[in-house]
């Protein structure tokens, strides 16, 4: 079949878009069909900018080109968002049903934080709390996989009125992550409001329903993300994760000093050491420290914060992560009952820290005094 344009509206007409009540052609959503033997470019008008929309309505024309005018084109789909211009919106309020909100923060890359956060999230479900984790490491997404997820893509659900994106749930967890709509080997190149309106979406334009727990894993460091992060929604407290080494001390330091400064005041609930020390199945007496011993317990005494954990380095829980199934599912092996104690120990910290403090309130931030360095 020779491809024209009269035989790509003809395939696109069979698409309807949600809530238009027409089909994608009569709507008046293609603005423009450009064919060059087999390749094929559209444009496409919309005005929902989330991301499971765009995702949708691209997967869609591109499946109907292939079954309605020809298979083996190769499809194009530019979506221009014809969206009501307005100003990121940085709400500041709780979201509904959510009753507690924590992040999972470290300073420097490579600590283990992101396992840290997934097998807090599935040990919380183990034990009856209903349970949402947010992958706000928006440049580096890795939940998704350890979850066993990838490949998954959120639906989209009315909910009064409006379309949310339904949370994909494993281990009795609802997650959301940007790993769910960027192609494995793509790279997330944003600048800093992309990347926090993206965070946005995930905290708003999800139907998350009743929650016992949110978890936020966020990206290393402190940055853009750890602002709007702090702006959009009371956070119950935040866990700091590294390991004894001096230079991921260091780093840790600066996210505890930041969520500790004046103008954020975001209670610290602890810190967690992770890979504290390395024991062989040959010597199970023997503690080997491969990357100094007691870093964080050092920290925590000289901050006056919570040592949470001194999780030791597992080859089984890099394994479980690859596999897409958290290492604390591992029944009564040694690892599992650490990683369930790490848990009591925070829940321990989010109750004292409700019963002692006021509930935190959205920062509003007027400038970016301190926050540079």
């Amino acid at each position: 079949m020779k491809l024209t344009k009269e035989v790509i509206l003809s395939a696109l007409a069979k698409i309807s878009l949600p809530n238009e009540g027409k089909n994608i052609v009569d709507s008046g959503a293609i603005s423009n069909i450009q064919i060059f033997g087999i390749d094929v470019e559209i444009d496409v008008e919309i005005k929902n900018p989330t991301l499971q929309y765009k995702k949708k309505v691209e997967v869609e024309c591109i499946k109907a080109i292939h079954d309605h005018a020809f298979e083996k084109a190769k499809v194009k789909v530019n979506l221009i968002v014809n969206a009501p211009k307005k100003s990121v919106e940085i709400k500041g309020d709780a979201i509904p049903g959510v009753q507690n909100i924590i992040a999972i923060s470290s300073g420097k890359g490579g600590v283990g934080k992101s396992t840290i956060a997934a097998n807090f999230a599935v040990s919380l479900a183990n034990l009856g709390c209903k349970v949402g984790i947010i992958d706000a490491d928006i440049y580096g997404p890795s939940m998704h996989i350890m979850f066993g997820l990838e490949g998954s893509i959120p639906e989209a659900v009315n909910v009064n009125g409006k379309s949310k994106i339904k949370p994909v749930e494993a281990y009795g967890v609802k997650l959301l992550s940007i790993g769910f709509f960027a192609q494995s080997q793509q790279a997330v190149v944003w600048r800093g409001p992309m990347a926090s309106k993206a965070l946005n979406q995930l905290l708003w334009d999800a139907h998350w329903g009743e929650l016992d727990y949110l978890v936020v894993d966020l990206p290393p460091g402190t940055g853009d993300i750890h602002l709007s992060l702090v702006q959009s929604i009371p956070l119950t407290g935040a866990v700091i994760v590294s390991t004894p080494q001096n230079i991921a001390l260091a780093d840790a330091k600066k996210g505890v000093n930041m969520f500790q400064m004046e103008s954020i005041n975001v209670p610290v609930l602890g810190v967690v050491e992770n890979m504290a020390y390395f024991t062989p199945k040959e010597l199970p007496n023997n503690k080997y420290y491969i990357f100094g011993k007691d870093g964080a317990k050092g920290l925590a005494e000289q901050l006056e914060i919570n040592l949470i954990a001194q999780i030791p380095l597992v080859q089984s829980v890099r394994e479980a992560a690859d596999a897409g199934r958290p290492a604390v599912l591992q029944e009564e092996s040694p690892i599992a009952l650490e990683l369930k104690k790490m848990t009591t120990n925070i829940l321990d910290s989010v109750k004292k820290r409700n019963i002692n403090l006021a509930p935190t309130k959205a920062v509003k931030l007027t400038n970016t005094k301190g926050c540079s360095k």
